[in-house]
């Protein structure tokens, strides 16, 4: 079975070929125009979507060495995501998949970052999941294919979200979180206590008071001494932040190890190539005695090849999509694939 996974939820055109051997092929075109505003533009992350989606889709089948009758089936993130951004791709799919009679799989985007650990690996079921990205933060308990449970998400700011725009207020290039991470991995994590917001709180998140405690920390700096400051100390002001962000996440993962025992634990989405947290979370697995698995970072950040393996998975199963299904821009648009 061959599988052609399509993605474009946001400013990632990519595309994958995913097989019984593996994956054959993990196209990504990135788009380097939002830098210059600071945040994804949704207007130029559709058009760029257009102009380039048939030669990176081209250029996956080329490098997996098949064509469109090779492929079984057509894998595409329907959601969530920017809308006009998430309807290129959906249409390209709908397109191909009349073209060339094959079958269609409508991908949620959070599930795919989940079986994007299944890419090279084969975690154990049942898994306890944290999903960390730029849009969301979620603790899952996944107790087979396609059945998860939602212990707990964020109330306001995703993780990945915190990090960009605490990265903006630090005058870091966008996104941040890489940036972030690498300066904090010179810094020292107890210079500035910054809030851990919820800590002893179930499994809810809150990033947005981290936010706005390190907006007024920065804007209490003399003018004057505020250059000089951060020159000193952005390595530290970084491990800081990410210690609050990162040491939240972690307990939390450790409260539903204790809660669903669990043995095995993934980490998804973007944030997941932290440093610090995959640096902390291993400790926390080694302490419950616990499978820890993580993707690559390439297949951290939004990929293809997660749309082709999560739709190889449902594709094993016969679960295929109708060619009017339509997009959805948030998970509360939907009811999600997980089928709760």
């Amino acid at each position: 079975m061959n599988i052609l996974g399509i993605e474009s939820s946001c400013d990632e055109t990519a595309a994958a070929v995913y097989s019984d051997a593996g994956l054959k092929s993990n196209i990504i075109a990135s788009q380097n125009i939002h830098a210059n505003f600071g945040g994804v533009v949704p207007e130029l992350a559709s058009r760029a979507h257009q102009q380039t989606i048939w030669l990176t889709v081209k250029q996956a089948l080329e490098e997996s060495d098949m064509s469109m009758d090779d492929i079984d089936a057509i894998a595409v993130t329907r959601g969530p995501g920017l809308m006009g951004a998430l309807l290129v791709g959906l249409s390209f799919a709908k397109g191909l998949s009349i073209s060339y009679n094959k079958p269609l799989i409508g991908v949620n985007h959070i599930d795919a970052h989940v079986y994007a650990n299944f890419i090279e690996q084969q975690p154990d079921f049942p898994f306890i999941g944290l999903v960390v990205s730029g849009g969301h933060t979620q603790i899952i308990y996944v107790e087979e294919p396609f059945k998860h449970q939602i212990l707990g998400q964020t109330r306001d700011d995703a993780a990945g979200e915190a990090f960009d725009k605490i990265g903006k207020i630090l005058n870091l290039p966008y996104p941040a979180g890489p940036h972030i991470d690498k300066l904090a991995q010179k810094g020292d994590i107890h210079f500035h206590k910054f809030p851990q917001a919820l800590l002893h709180d179930g499994f809810e998140f809150s990033f947005s008071g981290l936010k706005t405690s390190a907006l007024y920390y920065i804007n209490d700096i003399p003018e004057e001494e505020k250059e000089a400051f951060l020159g000193d100390h952005l390595n530290d002001i970084s491990a800081s932040v990410s210690h609050a962000i990162t040491e939240v996440l972690v307990r939390k993962l450790g409260k539903a190890i204790k809660k669903t025992r669990a043995q095995t634990v993934i980490l998804a989405g973007g944030v997941s190539a932290n440093t610090m947290l995959r640096n902390k979370a291993q400790e926390m697995a080694l302490k419950y005695k616990v499978k820890l698995h993580y993707p690559r970072l390439i297949y951290c950040t939004d990929n293809a090849a997660m749309i082709a393996v999560t739709g190889y998975l449902k594709a094993q199963r016969e679960d295929f999509d109708d060619i009017r299904m339509k997009p959805f821009a948030s998970l509360s648009d939907i009811t999600i694939s997980n089928k709760q």
